[in-house]
């Protein structure tokens, strides 16, 4: 058979079966395109947008200035965000969506927010729902009162009203503790952290239960350090950590490396001196210095000592 020929007869089926496999090739490239990631990370990579859930008023974490959200918590999102980008190897940018402590487990779940950047506390309850960060911050609850109201601890609150904020961990708490102390308290609600100040300044409380550090940082962001003082003993401990979906062990390899980065780089001792040691933009400084506690925990994420 001449060369010719028998080139001729295999040509035929070869192009044939490349015809074919060509349009094959590139579905399989189209699918690779498409769906290279899970999860989150596939819905970012797609979009360019990882939404932000954020509180409007628990500074120094998440609050607004100026319409702006800012604060200790979405200075660290912001290095998570840098992160995802890097793993999904596009530019992505931030679409903020206001949460409160009623709302933000449902909308992280929902999918509605993709990260929450707040004051949440990590509990083993709500580990059944959503999964958490690294921790971001160690306080602990304490009361509000106004000056010369003569409350210096929970004792003092026999048979008089507290409010707390809805959604947190001190309106299950507080109440159970007071019961088993047989204080007599009537508790009364509040929708954010804002309205349960306001519920003390107007008289209807005598006293707003909140951990130390969001009460702190009322005082400062509404300049009424003359009006109220944080007192009493430690009545629980809180560990704050960001937020995000359960059974996303893609999302979450990205928020631990995110962390590691912080630590290694010391950048999260900047981002902790501008919000709890420098002045905040109202113009007061909470100066409150690193905990031993919180300190041990950075450690343990691999920030070294001074």
């Amino acid at each position: 058979m001449a060369i010719g020929h028998f080139i001729a007869r295999i040509a035929g089926p070869l192009v044939f079966g490349l015809l074919i496999a060509g349009p094959a090739a590139a579905q399989r490239a189209d699918v690779a395109a498409v769906a290279p990631f899970t999860g989150t990370l596939q819905k970012v990579y797609q979009s360019g947008v990882v939404r932000v859930g954020y509180r409007q008023n628990s500074p120094p974490f998440a609050f607004l200035d100026k319409g702006r959200p800012v604060g200790y918590s979405l200075d660290l999102c912001e290095v998570v965000l840098e992160e995802i980008a890097a793993e999904v190897h596009r530019d992505v940018r931030a679409e903020y969506q206001p949460v409160t402590p009623e709302n933000r487990f449902d909308l992280v779940r929902s999918g509605a927010v993709d990260l929450e950047c707040g004051s949440t506390t990590h509990t083993q309850e709500r580990s059944s729902v959503v999964a958490f960060s690294p921790t971001i911050f160690v306080t602990g609850t304490k009361l509000l009162v106004r000056r010369g109201s003569g409350i210096r601890s929970i004792r003092d609150l026999k048979g008089k009203t507290v409010v707390l904020t809805s959604g947190t961990v001190h309106a299950d708490v507080i109440p159970k503790l007071a019961e088993r102390q047989k204080l007599g308290i009537t508790f009364i609600s509040a929708k954010d952290h804002n309205e349960s100040l306001a519920q003390v300044a107007s008289g209807k409380a005598d006293a707003f239960a909140n951990d130390d550090i969001q009460l702190y940082g009322l005082i400062a962001a509404t300049n009424s350090a003359p009006d109220y003082r944080v007192v009493g003993d430690f009545l629980t401990y809180a560990d704050y950590a960001l937020v995000y979906r359960k059974d996303d062990p893609a999302f979450a390899e990205v928020v631990q490396r995110a962390f590691e980065r912080l630590a290694s780089s010391r950048e999260i001792r900047a981002i902790y001196a501008k919000w709890l040691l420098r002045p905040l933009p109202s113009g007061v400084r909470l100066d409150i210095p690193m905990s031993p506690h919180l300190e041990h925990v950075f450690q343990l994420q691999g920030l070294a000592a001074d």
